[in-house]
């Protein structure tokens, strides 16, 4: 069985960073992709930022040039820097985990975090 979980959530004033982690643990069949999504109160979830196993990366327009998502496999960990924060920020954020390649899509990944709670305040 495969676990996500996420750490690194809290509360910031506007315009500061934090640094998200999802640490992956349990027996992984293949390389894999990793994704970062959001979901705010009253919102659907949405797509942040994913990379694959070779470090290829894919981000959603809202958070271009601010956010880096970043990985370790030698420690079965994926990072998300998030910079210059805004309160619309505001969201719990989940990693995700899919084999292949990374994708937008949130139904293609197959594993899932419990989230951790980011709060931007203005």
């Amino acid at each position: 069985q495969v676990q996500l979980v996420e750490s690194g959530g809290g509360l910031v004033q506007a315009g500061g960073s934090l640094r998200l982690s999802c640490e992956v643990s349990g027996r992984t069949f293949s390389h894999y992709a990793m994704g970062w999504f959001r979901q705010a109160p009253g919102k659907e979830r949405e797509f942040v930022a994913a990379i694959s196993w070779s470090g290829d990366t894919l981000y959603a327009d809202s958070v271009k040039g601010r956010f880096t998502i970043s990985r370790d496999n030698a420690k079965n960990t994926v990072y998300l820097q998030m910079n210059s924060l805004k309160p619309e920020d505001t969201a719990v954020y989940y990693c995700a985990l899919r084999y292949y390649s990374a994708t937008y899509s949130e139904g293609a990944y197959d594993y899932w975090g419990q989230g951790t709670q980011v709060t931007v305040s203005s």
